[in-house]
């Protein structure tokens, strides 16, 4: 089993899981969410990024390049620990710390009708997520059948509420006017490529900064790169 955290290390933080009801992730009617608090802190976890492609392919030709299809929200899995042998902690029942993750994590509410939204927070982590899925195993049992220990594995998805997800993605929309410094090595072409996926329109954007000559550009100056969605491309 890996090496634990323990509560009494000098200046520990344990991982913390807070609840919340709504996607705004606000607190709630007490004055703050409701939390479940680790026992012992993970030594690990990961973070999954997925790229979805579509194929571009019409039927009896050969495959084209795939098509960007979308960003999955990040999956972040983790293993905790509960112990209720009293021999790296307080001793608790691990039955009842199994419950409170389930309630906090797992089970729908009466009120929403559906399972809570969580953030995690541990370090430098603090992200808003949901439970995609956890998988209690009891790894310890007392004479009776009673768990001592337990292993939760969980994997949680990023949740992100749907005004902050469009506003996050329009910032770096090219619909968008935006602001690029002049370098040494700058050229209107690679920075209309970088901008438009597209380097014909950097003739728009000349005329869009009143430049006579697009070949002379003044280092340390600011190049306007506007939205150029309903513009003809001119080369």
């Amino acid at each position: 089993m890996a090496a634990l955290s323990t509560p009494t290390d000098t200046g520990l933080k344990k991982m913390t899981i807070y609840t919340f009801k709504t996607e705004k992730f606000k607190e709630g009617d007490k004055g703050k969410p409701e939390k479940f608090e680790l026992m012992f802190n993970p030594t690990t976890y990961t973070s999954k990024y997925e790229v979805v492609y579509e194929p571009e392919q019409g039927k009896g030709n050969t495959a084209g390049a795939p098509k960007f299809g979308k960003i999955k929200p990040r999956d972040f899995s983790f293993e905790f620990i509960l112990d209720g042998t009293g021999v790296s902690a307080k001793k608790v029942s691990v039955h009842e710390k199994i419950e409170e993750f389930l309630d906090a994590a797992v089970r729908s509410r009466e009120d929403t009708h559906r399972p809570h939204f969580l953030t995690l927070n541990w370090g430098t982590l603090a992200i808003n997520v949901i439970l995609k899925t956890a998988d209690v195993a009891i790894t310890l049992l007392d004479a009776q059948g009673n768990p001592l220990r337990a292993k939760i594995t969980a994997v949680f998805t990023e949740s992100i509420e749907d005004t902050l997800r469009v506003r996050q993605e329009n910032q770096r929309s090219p619909n968008l006017t935006h602001l690029r410094q002049v370098k040494t090595d700058s050229k209107l072409p690679i920075m209309a490529e970088k901008e438009y996926r597209d380097h014909t329109y950097y003739l728009s954007v000349a005329r869009a900064n009143n430049l006579n000559n697009f070949r002379r550009l003044n280092v340390g100056s600011q190049i306007k790169l506007p939205p150029l969605v309903n513009e003809e491309k001119k080369a």
